[in-house]
């Protein structure tokens, strides 16, 4: 890739956390949140890339912990996945405010509050310069939205995935708990597998290796972070298969 002001992507699907809409809150979305992605997501539409999200659900409801608790996985499962459209909806409140069409697409049949996710028609959707959200994750349960970000990914021919956390890449440790944590600026599938450096779950990780589906961790709340890494900048860490 080469650095300049231009995009080097032509599609592209980020997969934001529930829990990066939460700010600084214990539970819920934060509307500030909420405004500053809408921004950020327009430049980069308005710099004529084509863009998908996924959305986690973590800032509602956790369906592994309530299964870890005692709820059947399967219903715990098909809970978070509700969540996650509640979060894209919000999301997709958002995004129009900004002046943008947005569709979202769910995994779930719920026609009254969004459609169904249909490859060729969110495809479309992106050609014709509209936002695609997917919720409900993969529609099935055991899968987290991580794997959902892939397949998606992998679905409608993106370029890169890009998982927005809140640190600035991949390390060889939390640096939150290690400040001595060195940090990646790029590693192959395999090693962040064997290292279980807990970047995304083993499936979704495993899904883009098998594929060849790059995939970039970078900081969402670092000023200007996206379109830095749209334009071809090495932003964050870079998850690729080894030369």
């Amino acid at each position: 890739m080469s650095t300049g002001s231009k995009p080097v992507y032509r599609r592209v699907l980020l997969k934001l956390s529930g829990e990066a809409l939460m700010g600084d809150q214990d539970f819920g979305i934060d509307p500030a949140i909420l405004g500053r992605i809408a921004v950020d997501v327009k430049n980069v539409l308005d710099a004529g890339v084509q863009v998908a999200l996924v959305v986690g659900g973590g800032n509602i409801f956790r369906g592994v912990s309530l299964s870890a608790a005692g709820m059947e996985r399967t219903t715990a499962d098909y809970m978070g996945m509700l969540a996650t459209v509640m979060n894209a909806l919000s999301m997709q409140d958002a995004l129009e405010k900004t002046g943008l069409k947005v569709r979202v697409m769910s995994a779930l049949h719920i026609h009254q509050v969004c459609e169904s996710y249909i490859q060729r028609r969110a495809v479309r959707h992106m050609e014709k310069g509209r936002i695609v959200i997917f919720a409900a994750g993969t529609g099935n349960p055991f899968f987290t939205t991580d794997s959902a970000a892939s397949l998606r990914g992998i679905e409608i021919g993106a370029d890169l995935v890009l998982k927005a956390t809140k640190v600035d890449g991949v390390y060889t440790a939390d640096p939150k708990k290690f400040p001595d944590a060195q940090k990646y600026t790029r590693i192959t599938y395999d090693e962040a597998l064997e290292k279980r450096l807990m970047v995304m779950d083993a499936t979704a990780i495993a899904l883009c290796r098998d594929c060849n589906m790059p995939l970039r961790v970078f900081d969402m709340n670092k000023a200007g972070a996206l379109m830095r890494i749209i334009q071809g900048e090495d932003e964050g860490t870079l998850i690729e298969r080894g030369s």
